[in-house]
């Protein structure tokens, strides 16, 4: 990969990246542009690629002025790639790339490890556009296509799929469809009389479709046993492999190219059907602009572990719980419901959850005013849902993701009827090897909880 084919790589949650100096970005990309006018420039810049911005979340701003004048980007919860063009050609120049905000060698390793235990799917979404500079080198990789292949696999070797194949077979009387032509060019023979080659339906789960799904698996098992795939997705994959290749040992591979999807399919064998396309397309497929949404990656790695220290404390979790509003007529801005992402419950008292996958864990001490609106934001609605509770503590979670397990109070004390918000900002590291401690430091919370409300 050449250099000028990435235009920017930084990860997403980013509140500001480092500036961009106009005068450098017309030396590099905009050669033809006229750098008195730099700043008109990087308008037009930002006008050409505003689609693109827009679909992978990400905020351009333009400061500085005359020859100080420069691009910040402000990333969001998506990562992914788009191409971009030139403000003074319209060409194609470099990929801007967002990049998960992992710490691991491999920039998919965590996420791969947490999709396993949340036992969940969340596929790139793409949009019809010019091809990546980058081609496939900032591509989703193709062994995240074949982890999510061995998971519908799996699912689908548990159910029986049978189907009925037309065979052709030889019978001592005439019954079904007989080949005539054969039979003649062989009944001149006296023993051949009564071998009559006949046609008959067989059900069973030797059948070619079978034979085409071994085919896709083999090359998603050569993937995830070579060196492109990282060790520790490696390992944990070894005996879900060994169990698939021991329940498919007696299909044999047929080569194929496309596995037809038939209206009759169940839903698990279009499932993998779909899937087994994917792999068998991938390389045939131009690279072109995707991304993939974390913040439904991180609100479900919040509800797994609620949903954990429910099961240790004998509490009980709401996922998504909704409350509805009643009124006679409803505009068409009005919401009909709110809905927070997870309620704790245990004995007389309630705990809301709320998960923002955003970046103000990772800027503590940063004056932007994007940060202060979007926290505000945030402790409104996560107060809006602690208003349901019927006693006088109330208590909510406020989620965001975070490089260490961290963990603060907020109070908010009304003195005119003596009630009292207890919100707990809650700092979570997208990890599995987190996971354990922080149920601990939850529990350890809720327990305060529990005896605050019996005394």
């Amino acid at each position: 990969m050449k250099l000028l084919d990435v235009f920017c790589e930084i990860e997403c949650l980013t509140d500001k990246s480092k500036q961009f100096i106009g005068i450098d970005l017309q030396k590099k990309w905009f050669k033809t542009a006229d750098k008195r006018f730099i700043g008109q420039y990087l308008q037009k810049f930002i006008y050409y690629n505003s689609k693109g911005f827009d679909f992978l979340g990400v905020n351009p701003l333009i400061i500085g002025t005359d020859h100080k004048t420069a691009l910040t980007f402000r990333t969001t919860q998506y990562i992914g790639a788009i191409p971009l063009r030139a403000c003074d050609t319209g060409k194609q120049i470099g990929d801007f790339v967002v990049m998960p905000r992992f710490t691991g060698r491999d920039r998919f390793e965590d996420y791969i490890e947490i999709l396993n235990i949340l036992g969940t799917e969340i596929r790139p979404e793409v949009i019809d556009s010019i091809p990546l500079a980058s081609g496939n080198n900032f591509r989703p990789p193709f062994y995240l296509e074949a982890v999510n292949f061995i998971k519908v696999l799996q699912n689908l070797t548990m159910k029986s799929w049978r189907k009925f194949d037309n065979l052709e077979i030889v019978s001592n009387q005439p019954m079904g469809q007989i080949n005539w032509t054969k039979f003649i060019n062989n009944e001149y023979k006296i023993e051949n009389r009564l071998k009559i080659p006949v046609k008959s339906n067989v059900m069973s789960e030797f059948h070619s479709e079978y034979s085409e799904i071994r085919h896709v698996f083999d090359i998603c098992k050569g993937e995830l046993l070579s060196a492109n795939t990282p060790q520790r997705i490696k390992n944990s994959l070894r005996p879900r492999i060994s169990f698939l290749e021991e329940k498919l040992y007696h299909h044999i591979p047929k080569a194929t190219k496309k596995i037809n999807i038939r209206f009759s399919d169940s839903p698990a064998v279009k499932e993998v059907k779909e899937q087994a396309n994917r792999i068998l397309s991938y390389n045939f497929v131009e690279s072109t602009a995707w991304r993939v949404d974390f913040s439904d990656v991180f609100e479900k790695f919040i509800q797994h572990i609620f949903r954990e220290v429910a099961k240790e404390t004998g509490g009980r979790l709401y996922s998504n719980f909704k409350f509805h509003s009643n009124t006679s007529k409803y505009y068409s801005w009005e919401l009909k419901h709110l809905e927070p992402d997870a309620i704790f419950q245990k004995q007389n008292y309630l705990a809301f959850i709320d998960a923002k996958y955003k970046s103000h864990l990772y800027n503590k001490f940063d004056q932007s005013v994007l940060l202060k609106k979007d926290h505000r934001h945030d402790i409104h609605q996560i107060l809006s849902y602690t208003s349901f509770g019927n006693i006088e503590f109330k208590c909510g979670f406020l989620c965001y993701p975070s490089s260490q397990i961290e963990l603060k109070n907020i109070q908010f004390n009304n003195r005119i009827n003596d009630t009292t918000n207890t919100i707990i900002v809650l700092g979570v590291p997208l990890k599995k090897d987190q996971i354990n401690e922080t149920k601990k430091l939850i529990i350890n919370k809720l327990n305060e909880f529990e005896e605050k409300n019996l005394t």
